[in-house]
Order: structure tokens, then C-alpha cells, then sequence
């Protein structure tokens, strides 16, 4: 649940910096970059601590990694720079993919394979319950719900007020985030004090094993699930990052309904992953996800061809679709590899970079083309990927070279 807040406050972060440090949406989406970089570059060194001291020390690192960044948007806030803000976000996603590398493999492998995706689509149901709080509370504390027209702002720069005014949108980021980092870092001294189970037999032999990245490239479903990884996540970040401006640009709707609206998606998010968890007691995962998929193709093609309130509803909607995607290519891409099953979580949470790579392409679209809709093209690239993979390439297969 913790590390769904600071990751959907990034989409309240993007409108609220765009104000405030009057940002293009190519810049705007450097901070989608600067969090899932950290990710990105984590995950392996997660691992390997992991694989050497435990869940229990991984845990506690990541807790305080989070904890740090966190408390760090409160210098970078009254100092004003960006970019001070940027590398907090990399600290706070370093701590981040420190808890989403031991967690997942750790729940996947606690009881039967066969069960591994409603295992993880059941404890991953929680995480949107953080998404909606993270949010919410960017909502009701970030955004300030002023926007001055270009003829005010004009007036306040004679003035000389307009600096003073941006500053005190900046400054509007520290109380979410040092209470944030507070709470985390006392869960983290609970976990420290707390007994952990003993290791499961796998994990001692996981961990005494010679697991080899080569050795993953026998597996087709395992490299072909790190691509739609890559391409879920992306497409995630991407549709919520540009949700309110979508909403904006479309509607003319004022920031506060907009961020309403994007908790509201989330929500639908929470439902889809709750419910997927039952509907896979009777459903296959992979074709379950197949059909959610093409769902989602659907829905992302209407809001490119017809931007207004008809679009904003299919993408509103495509947040209940694409809730199962992530924990279910997770399960399917890292089943049956055995010994290997630790390293391959390390690169199924690198696969999240897809974070980092969109949102700013489809910056680029937008302003170039000045059409968030045509942006939109990027999260149905994606989804087409995921559904592709849900149809033809999760079945564990082994190559024998």
C-alpha cells in the first residue's frame, strides 16, 4: 500500500509543478522519469541484498530510502528547485523498489504456483487503496484550485507578485510529504523489531542456489513478460500522469474536479483488482487478462478519436481493465523458474522504466501537436503489447539451449 501513494501523487505532482514551476508537459513528465528511474535502477541491488540478508533487511532499507525522500521535499520546496525535487523522487522510488522486489516474489512463492496470481492480484488489491489515499490527499492539500487567466498573471508580474505567488504553490507540497515520511519511517522501525517467519524451504535453496540472468533467456514467457511489463506500467503512468490535463483540455473543468476525477478512476482500479481476484477462481489469468486487454484497446481508441466527455469516461474506465495486469504478469512471467525466481523479480520490477519512458514521449506529442488525445497513442501501443502477451506468450515454456 505504501509505495501506491507517493507514485499517484506524482500525478497530482505534474499539474501542480506545470503552475508552479511553469513547466511544458515534456518537462512535466521528467518526474514520471526521475521516480521510475529509481526503480529501475534499485531492483537488482534489492535483489541481490535480499538473496544475501532476507526479506526482513530489504524491507526495512526500502522503508527508510522511502522515508528519506520524502522528507527531503521540504528543503527542496524552500529552495525552489526542481530539480532538487527530481532527485527526491528517485530516492523515495529507490526505497520503493526495494518493497516491490522482495514482496511480490516473497507472496508468490508462499503457497501453491497454481494459485500465484490470485495470491498476488489479492495482496496487490490493497495497493490502489494507497493510489486513492495518495490522491486524495494530493488533491485536498497540494492543488490550491487557483488558476489565474493570462491577463492576471500578466497584472501580477507588473506587480511583482507573481514569484511570491509560485513560491507559495511549491511550498503547498511540504505537509503531505514530511507527514508521509514520518509515518513510513516508524513503520519501518516496527518492522525492524518485529520477528520474521522462518525462510520457506525455496528461499534457503534460492538463496544458496547460482541463479544466472543467463539462465532467464531460456524461459520465452519470463523475457517476453518483462516487454509487457514494460509496456503496462508505461501505459499506467501514462494515462494517469495526463488524466487532469486531458480533462482539462477537453472539458474545461478546473483542476480540483479533475484531481476528483482521477481518485475516482483509482477507485475503479481498486474494484478491478478486487474483483479480478474471484472472477480467476473460475477464469484462467491469462485469458481473463486477454479480455481485459482488448477492453482497453477499445476504450483508449475512443478517447483518441473522440476527446471530450466521451473520452474521459473510456479512460476513466480504463482503470478497472488494466488493474489485474500488473500482478498477473508478474505471477505469469516468473512461474517456474525455480532457482531463478528472486533474480527474475529483480527484472520483472526493472520492467517499471516503462514509467519513466512514456510519460515523456507523450509530452512531446502534446506539444507538438497540442493534442493530448493524440498522445494517447502511446497507452494503446501498450495495451495491444499486454494483450498480445495474455493471448500468445505467458505460457511457461523452457528452451532446452
Amino acid at each position: 500500500m505504501f509505495w501506491g501513494i507517493p507514485s499517484n501523487m506524482n500525478d497530482i505532482l505534474i499539474k501542480q509543478f506545470m503552475k508552479s514551476f511553469e513547466l511544458s508537459r515534456l518537462q512535466a513528465g521528467l518526474i514520471q522519469s526521475a521516480f521510475y528511474m529509481g526503480y529501475f535502477l534499485l531492483a537488482i541491488p534489492a535483489g541481490l541484498l535480499m538473496r544475501r540478508f532476507g526479506y526482513k533487511a530489504g524491507l526495512v532499507t526500502g522503508l527508510m530510502l522511502f522515508s528519506a525522500g520524502a522528507i527531503m521535499f521540504w528543503p527542496a520546496a524552500v529552495i525552489g528547485k526542481f530539480g532538487m525535487f527530481l532527485f527526491a523522487l528517485f530516492v523515495i522510488a529507490s526505497g520503493a523498489s526495494f518493497l516491490e522486489t522482495g514482496a511480490n516474489p516473497f507472496i508468490a512463492t508462499l503457497g501453491d504456483a497454481e494459485s500465484s496470481e490470485r495470491r498476488l492480484n489479492f495482496s496487490q488489491a490493497f495497493n490502489p487503496l494507497g493510489a486513492i489515499s495518495g490522491v486524495g490527499i494530493g488533491t485536498i492539500f497540494i492543488l490550491s484550485g487557483i488558476e489565474h487567466s493570462p491577463e492576471k498573471i500578466a497584472v501580477m508580474k507588473a506587480a511583482g507578485t507573481y514569484e511570491a505567488y509560485l513560491h507559495s504553490e511549491t511550498l503547498r507540497v511540504i505537509v503531505p510529504y514530511v507527514v508521509l515520511g514520518c509515518v513510513v519511517f516508524l513503520w519501518g522501525l516496527f518492522i525492524l523489531v518485529t520477528r520474521f517467519p522462518e525462510p520457506h524451504p525455496d528461499d534457503i535453496l534460492a538463496k544458496n542456489s547460482k541463479g544466472k540472468v543467463s539462465h532467464l533467456f531460456r524461459y520465452p514467457h519470463f523475457y517476453k513478460g518483462v516487454l509487457a511489463q514494460f509496456c503496462y506500467v508505461g501505459a499506467q503512468v501514462g494515462t494517469w500522469s495526463f488524466f487532469i490535463q486531458y480533462i482539462q483540455d477537453y472539458t474545461g473543468e478546473h483542476e480540483k474536479l479533475a484531481g476528483i476525477l482521477l481518485t475516482g478512476t483509482l477507485g475503479a482500479f481498486a474494484l478491478g483488482r478486487f474483483s479480478a481476484t474471484f472472477i480467476m477462481k473460475f477464469v484462467q489469468p491469462a485469458r481473463l487478462m486477454s479480455i481485459y486487454g482488448t477492453a482497453n484497446i477499445i476504450l483508449v481508441l475512443i478517447a483518441v478519436l473522440i476527446p471530450g466527455w466521451a473520452g474521459v469516461w473510456s479512460i476513466f474506465l480504463t482503470s478497472f481493465f488494466m488493474s489485474l495486469m500488473f500482478p498477473t504478469i508478474f505471477a505469469l512471467g516468473i512461474k517456474g523458474l525455480g532457482e531463478n525466481t528472486k533474480l527474475g523479480g529483480s527484472l520483472m520490477v526493472m520492467a517499471i522504466i516503462g514509467g519513466a519512458a512514456f510519460p515523456p514521449i507523450m509530452g512531446v506529442i502534446s506539444d507538438k501537436t497540442g493534442s493530448m488525445a493524440l498522445a494517447m497513442i502511446m497507452p494503446l501501443i501498450c495495451y495491444v503489447v499486454v494483450t498480445w502477451y495474455a493471448f500468445l506468450g505467458a505460457r511457461p515454456v523452457m528452451n532446452k539451449t
